[in-house]
């Protein structure tokens, strides 16, 4: 490629691979390029494809040759699609594939503002999540595990209905809905797996326990991107969001005996604990890698979110179904008593007939909880599918001490509001540090460190 806006591509030029070192030398990948060059005094000439050989991280063995191509007219829309607005001598990515000698990886230069729009929608959502799931249950006091089903098989309907939706208007295609399915089984079955552990542990340990013990969802996100995606975080990454971590511990459980309560609660229920967000974090990379692949599978294309959310969460209450028994026993409700629980939930939901003493707010507030969890789940995703699943959860992790602080305002229903903890303040100071030192990138980091960045997330 030239260096400069003033040297000429001409079709059918052999160019060493020296001119082009410059925009390679942070992709050791072989890739598809399409070059369109602006000139404001003659004419522009056709559209150039560049079509390079394949390059290793450590050398080069061919040389690249730039051809001409005029693209036939019904083609012609779909490249001015592969093209997000090159600069004056720049280029863009025509055919989004980069091959890599361990696995395949897609590369689109995904707006930064865009990224930051859906991080702060996902963690505006993950506080409205919180608490309007403390308020849902004001009425549902009694019904909680109705309302976790409803969550679960309710949803599958109202994916599946905005799926349907996006299938007629035409943003989902006949090739989208042919991906393989088995991902979406493994996502399914590691989600249900996932809330059955979670409950059993969460049943035998305290609320700030919880919140601590949390935070190993990261460090497992961070260690399955390493493994499945090969990934490689710079110290500053590690750091920051090690500081994350330790902010929100800090903020949550300082004060409350969070140790001690941890000490009490045996080994077992705390390993369990852990079980159940190493299982979410497998399940969240996984759907990573299904947008990864999906680029390769459908040639360039997206695979629409709306697929993942409705397959993952069909096979996932799947899974649910067959282990209802178990976690109803969980929930201290008998199995042969589990339909008439259902059924005196579902009628304190609907607020409804002359046995809903106890269920003011319904079926306001949780109907509220179900489209702001519904919201929350739609923009994590889409923070995934444009970033990485830290970064999804990096986003959701900064709604937990904005929930807390929020908990300690006079919220309607919920009575006399609770005290901020005694670290809060310092434990969310080291949290901001920790989302700065992540996003953070020293100057030459992509000229001489490039092996330690982590790669292009895969295109909207």
């Amino acid at each position: 490629m030239a260096t400069s806006c003033s040297r000429r591509l001409t079709t059918g030029l052999t160019t060493s691979i020296s001119s082009v070192q410059s925009h390679s030398v942070n992709r050791p990948q072989s890739i598809s390029l399409t070059i369109r060059r602006r000139n404001h005094h003659i004419n522009p000439p056709p559209r150039l494809l560049l079509v390079p050989s394949s390059i290793t991280p450590r050398f080069i063995t061919r040389r690249r040759t730039i051809e001409s191509l005029s693209p036939p007219p019904e083609k012609r829309s779909s490249y001015r699609s592969a093209i997000k607005n090159p600069g004056v001598c720049g280029y863009a990515i025509g055919e989004n594939e980069v091959e890599r000698s361990s696995s395949h990886v897609v590369v689109d230069h995904v707006g930064t503002a865009e990224i930051v729009v859906w991080a702060a929608a996902t963690a505006a959502f993950g506080v409205g999540n919180r608490v309007m799931y403390k308020l849902a249950l004001v009425p549902l006091k009694q019904y909680p595990f109705f309302l976790a089903q409803l969550s679960t098989f309710g949803y599958v309907a109202v994916y599946y209905t905005i799926l349907y939706i996006r299938y007629r208007a035409g943003t989902v295609t006949d090739a989208m809905l042919s991906v393989p399915k088995p991902p979406f089984l493994i996502v399914g079955i590691l989600e249900a797996l996932a809330a059955a552990s979670g409950m059993a542990a969460a049943a035998n340990l305290s609320g700030p326990s919880t919140t601590v013990l949390s935070q190993t969802f990261l460090i497992w996100q961070i260690f399955f991107s390493i493994i499945f995606l090969r990934r490689r975080y710079s110290v500053n990454q590690i750091l920051g969001c090690t500081l994350v971590a330790l902010g929100v511990i800090v903020s949550v459980a300082s004060g409350s005996g969070a140790a001690h309560s941890l000490k009490e609660a045996g080994v077992f229920w705390i390993l369990l604990m852990v079980l159940s967000f190493f299982l979410q974090g497998a399940g969240t990379v996984l759907k990573e890698v299904i947008f990864i692949d999906s680029q390769k599978r459908l040639k360039g294309a997206s695979l629409d979110l709306f697929i993942v959310n409705s397959y993952g969460s069909a096979f996932q209450a799947i899974c649910i179904a067959l282990l209802l028994p178990f976690l109803s026993k969980l929930w201290g409700i008998p199995f042969n008593q589990l339909g008439s629980y259902l059924k005196d939930g579902a009628v304190c939901f609907l607020n409804i007939g002359t046995l809903t003493k106890g269920c003011d707010g319904a079926p306001f507030l949780p109907l509220l909880f179900v489209i702001v969890n519904i919201g929350y789940n739609i923009a994590l995703l889409r923070l995934l599918k444009l970033s990485t699943a830290v970064v999804s959860c990096l986003a959701s992790t900064i709604s937990v001490p904005i929930a807390v602080f929020l908990f300690t305002m006079p919220l309607p229903y919920l009575g006399v509001a609770s005290s901020l903890p005694t670290g809060f303040m310092g434990g969310t100071i080291i949290l901001v540090l920790g989302m700065i030192l992540y996003s953070w990138t020293p100057q030459g980091a992509n000229s001489s460190h490039t092996d330690t960045v982590i790669p292009s997330p895969p295109p909207t």
